[in-house]
């Protein structure tokens, strides 16, 4: 006999769930308040007034927020993912399929020269430590519901540390072939990533994954195979790129781990490659990024927006900085990194390194050591990117690699929490442009967060400017011609941030739209099936399928969509209370 809603959700998540959302308050208006009436922003466009002075005037409108956000708790994603599951509250399931049907026949099919394919991110524990599908019968009933809301798929961590956890070389699959087929089944594609970092610690992370226990045990051996600052800490997200070549791993080294890990994937979902498996992301450091762990949030190290700090202190990144420094014809310069750097949540005008006037980032030792450390993350992101070529080449798939949205400070001279990441970033100097030839060099897809972000919702004392950074990344990758794709930095789920979305995802750039090839939604969690959310979502999903050139206003495509939402509406209010 079917559970009712509260009771599948109890079951899932064995306790009882709070929600501290913004977004549950939101919930408790009645989706019925939506009017015919032309709203001021659909007004203001009729006028043929400029996207810039529309966002001037609705200003006010928008929600100042900030750069974080607190943390979800894990057991929560049962929530999100059980309420497309509960038992029918419509009359009859065959006209709830009609209505979905004509929804998507409506103007679900994505013009493919103008829309960006949207994909939703799954919740980091949608495989379990014991090698097994979390919430099963919720996750399935989620993926019907992102599918029938006209999403193109899902991206979903394939983490080091579940899949090779006990013994080196020995990968155990169990979770992850349920998930992909269930994704095939409901016809969703997959951005797989080859999440060889450390979860926990970072931005947005609800639970904990180490990295294999056999390569934790190494590190214990050998703290230098971590990052290590300037004092001595070690950081144990990923190990360090200092090591790649060599044989650390028993026996083996990073590198060939990694491609041994990819090898292995890609034999074991050979039948799903190219398909359901149409993108491979790289993990390249952590949070899967192509960055050093330069602002680690574990243990309160680093808060925003503090500049971070450079890691390049364990051994064997002393040694290689010793060699530079010697070809250089400069060996005093190879004994350390910066010594006047400041600390993690220093401001850069707080340190003597990073100061805007007679900084040492602006010195020709600055210019030697930048160089040579953002040199060395470039050199990281080469190694790995031949491997995964060899590796998934004539598969049909996609390769793609994160980059960082840094985007505080980067209003002052020496963007000094982007230096301390590995990315050479200055007012006088391009940091994205060597990334995006890199990567182009390899045929992969240079994927940017913080695409949701406008620089007035920021803190102006932290010279914040998201919008800059992204044009900035949107020039590097046309002048390399790499293809560019998004990701949003934080959980957003207000029409600004969706507008802000739809705006970067085509930037206007020397008067030629540069679309992204792809966008993906940060998160599949219980906020997102909140009414009013999944009501903007459904819309969101829509607009970036028809593509910015549709000019449409965001309440016209709403109302269009509210038809579809309807269906769901009662599931997602008896969610909603029993999220409370």
């Amino acid at each position: 006999m079917a559970m009712t809603l509260p009771h599948q959700i109890g079951a899932l998540t064995g306790t009882a769930i709070m929600s501290d959302s913004v977004a549950t308050v939101r919930a408790a208006v009645s989706p019925a308040r939506r009017s015919p009436a032309t709203s001021p922003r659909c007004a203001a466009r009729k006028q043929g007034l400029p996207a810039a002075e529309i966002g001037l005037r609705l200003a006010s409108l928008s929600p100042p927020v900030s750069p974080r956000i607190g943390r979800m708790r894990p057991d929560l994603s049962a929530a999100c993912q059980a309420l497309m599951d509960a038992p029918p509250v419509m009359a009859e399931e065959e006209n709830e399929g009609a209505v979905v049907r004509e929804y998507k026949e409506k103007g679900g099919a994505q013009d493919k020269s103008n829309g960006v394919p949207v994909y939703v991110m799954m919740p980091l524990d949608s495989v379990t430590m014991g090698n097994t599908i979390n919430r099963r019968k919720a996750m399935k009933a989620s993926l019907q519901a992102l599918k029938s809301a006209g999403v193109e798929g899902v991206m979903m961590d394939v983490w080091w540390g579940l899949v090779e956890r006990e013994k080196p070389g020995e990968y155990n699959w169990g979770g992850y072939s349920e998930l992909l087929e269930m994704a095939k089944k409901h016809g969703l594609k997959v951005q797989a990533v080859m999440s060889f970092h450390q979860c926990g610690g970072n931005v947005g992370d609800s639970c904990t994954i180490p990295l294999p226990k056999w390569a934790v045990e190494e590190i214990d051996k050998d703290p230098d195979l971590a990052y290590t600052d300037q004092w001595g800490r070690r950081n144990y997200e990923y190990i360090s790129l200092s090591c790649d070549t060599l044989p650390v791993l028993n026996g083996r080294t990073p590198i060939q781990c990694y491609g041994d890990f990819m090898r292995a994937f890609r034999d074991k979902f050979e039948h799903l490659l190219g398909d359901t498996i149409v993108e491979i992301q790289v993990g390249m450091g952590p949070a899967g990024e192509l960055r050093y762990p330069s602002y680690p949030e574990q243990n309160g190290t680093w808060k925003f927006p503090g500049i971070g700090a450079f890691q390049s202190y364990d051994k064997y990144m002393l040694s290689h900085l010793k060699a530079a420094a010697e070809a250089a014809g400069k060996p005093e310069w190879g004994s350390t990194g910066p010594t006047d750097a400041g600390q993690y949540n220093n401001w850069p005008e707080d340190t003597n390194f990073f100061r805007k006037e007679g900084g040492g980032w602006n010195s020709p030792y600055g210019d030697f050591f930048l160089t040579w450390y953002s040199q060395m993350l470039l050199n990281h992101g080469d190694r790995i990117l031949s491997s995964a070529k060899a590796i998934f080449n004539n598969t049909g798939v996609k390769i793609s690699v994160k980059v960082a949205g840094i985007h505080w400070h980067y209003g002052t001279r020496s963007h000094a929490p982007e230096l301390t990441a590995g990315y050479y970033n200055t007012r006088f100097h391009d940091g994205y442009l060597p990334i995006a030839r890199m990567l182009a060099r390899h045929g992969a897809v240079f994927n940017f967060t913080c695409i949701e972000m406008r620089d007035h919702e920021q803190p102006q004392d932290a010279q914040c400017a998201p919008e800059k950074l992204v044009r900035q990344v949107g020039l590097a990758t046309r002048e390399a011609q790499v293809p560019l794709a998004g990701e949003n930095a934080l959980p957003r789920y207000d029409e600004f941030a969706h507008e802000q979305i739809l705006q970067a995802s085509s930037m206007n750039i020397d008067g030629e739209d540069r679309y992204m090839c792809a966008f993906t939604y940060l998160r599949m969690n219980p906020h997102l099936f909140q009414p009013d959310n999944w009501r903007r979502f459904v819309a969101f999903v829509k607009k970036m399928k028809e593509g910015k050139g549709a000019n449409r206003c965001w309440e016209e495509v709403e109302r269009e969509a509210e038809h579809f939402v309807h269906v769901t509406r009662p599931l997602v209010q008896e969610a909603a209370v029993a999220l409370m």
